[in-house]
């Protein structure tokens, strides 16, 4: 679900999944995913050691993933030319790596799955990403976006929760609930400014669990049909109060310093963007979704251990924070937060280190026939549904 302009990005995904399984794990929160999935994916083999590098590495990745200040220096290290290609969106990046053109790609929580279950990824030998240690935070492994069957898929490179954002001069009382951008009689009905995009879904999930019970919501990305027209009501009354939807941030942000917005869905990164005190953001009480991001290696990799150089270095702490302060989010490794006091700064802003925080964030996940919540009594709405559905919300 990503589009990410200035440091960021959003993505509208239209691919239905068919999954069959049961999962070994819910949650709570989107922070525990209990080792990730048990269903069926194709066999891809995994790469056992490393060799002599290729002499290149071919990556997809978010604006601001992979710039000269470090890329530079890794093929000073290795020897691995850097080639990036930029993407906008998650659904693009998924099209680009069934390519076969490309070695790597930093995916989202919302196409990780896809590219896992088309059999476009491989699983990772971890064994041989000595970075990846104990100061990768726990709350970046082993995820149900990217551990299937116990096999990691994902390098975690940084992770971010969608806020809610308010102007101070207009909303005068802390909010600590979502109900000010999800009920009619919202006294800013008409200044809400909500996401534009089917995963958005999940955020009606989520206000929800909290507010109706009785539907069984366990988990905002596992909606049967009854619980998925439930979200899509609630979106279809939020829609009465909405000033606009956004997709493109820098779009969201024109909305709130030009007055149209006073609240709404927004990044910590955006909020910072903004300039401006009198805009604050919260984490509502009914919890909020997330999104986190992890290179993944292809399947049809022509250079592999490029690949898995590229991996290792970028998750040191030097240079994994040197991308998290650039994006605009949390960094993975977390030794990144002791380099200094600016790094602390950062680190501290976005909830690094702050698992009870994240505890409270749903990461993105495509949702898929198999229930992530652990039923196996009902099917599960999948992306393609969640897509035919949100088209009829506006």
């Amino acid at each position: 679900m990503k589009s990410r302009p200035i440091k960021v990005a959003a993505a509208v995904a239209a691919a239905a999944l068919l999954l069959t399984g049961c999962s070994n794990g819910g949650g709570t929160g989107g922070g525990d995913a209990a080792g990730g999935l048990s269903i069926d994916v194709p066999e891809v083999p995994m790469l056992e050691s490393l060799g002599e590098g290729e002499g290149q590495v071919n990556i997809v990745a978010w604006s601001g993933f992979v710039e000269p200040a470090w890329s530079d220096a890794f093929t000073a290290e290795t020897g691995c030319t850097v080639n990036r290609r930029v993407a906008g969106t998650s659904d693009e990046m998924v099209q680009l790596m069934r390519t076969g053109d490309y070695d790597l790609v930093s995916a989202s929580g919302d196409a990780s799955l896809r590219l896992i279950v088309g059999g476009d990824v491989a699983p990772i030998n971890l064994e041989l990403v000595p970075n990846f240690g104990d100061d990768i935070v726990e709350g970046m492994k082993g995820q149900v976006y990217d551990t299937i069957n116990g096999k990691s898929y994902g390098v975690p490179i940084g992770r971010g929760a969608n806020i809610l954002q308010y102007n101070t001069e207009v909303v005068t009382e802390t909010p600590d609930s979502w109900s000010i951008v999800w009920e009619e009689d919202s006294p800013y009905a008409g200044k809400v400014i909500a996401y534009d995009a089917p995963i958005y879904i999940a955020d009606a999930a989520v206000y929800l669990m909290s507010t109706k019970p009785e539907l069984g919501i366990t988990n905002p990305y596992a909606l049967d049909e009854t619980q998925l027209a439930a979200a899509i009501d609630l979106l279809k009354t939020q829609n009465g109060i909405v000033s606009e939807y956004w997709a493109d941030p820098a779009a969201q942000i024109t909305s709130f310093v030009g007055g149209t917005t006073v609240a709404g869905t927004s990044w910590e990164v955006l909020r910072k963007l903004t300039e401006d005190p009198k805009f604050e953001s919260v984490l509502p009480k009914e919890g909020s979704t997330g999104w986190s991001d992890a290179w993944m290696i292809s399947s049809q990799s022509k250079n592999p251990n490029c690949a898995y150089l590229w991996m290792n270095y970028t998750s040191s702490p030097e240079v994994n924070g040197a991308i998290a302060m650039n994006f605009g989010m949390a960094p993975a490794n977390a030794a990144f937060c002791d380099t200094s006091a600016e790094a602390k700064e950062h680190c501290d802003y976005y909830h690094a280190t702050d698992e009870e925080y994240f505890k409270n964030v749903w990461f993105w996940t495509t949702p898929v026939e198999q229930c992530v919540d652990g039923r196996t009594d009902v099917t599960c709405t999948n992306f393609q549904q969640w897509t035919e559905a949100w088209l009829t919300v506006k």
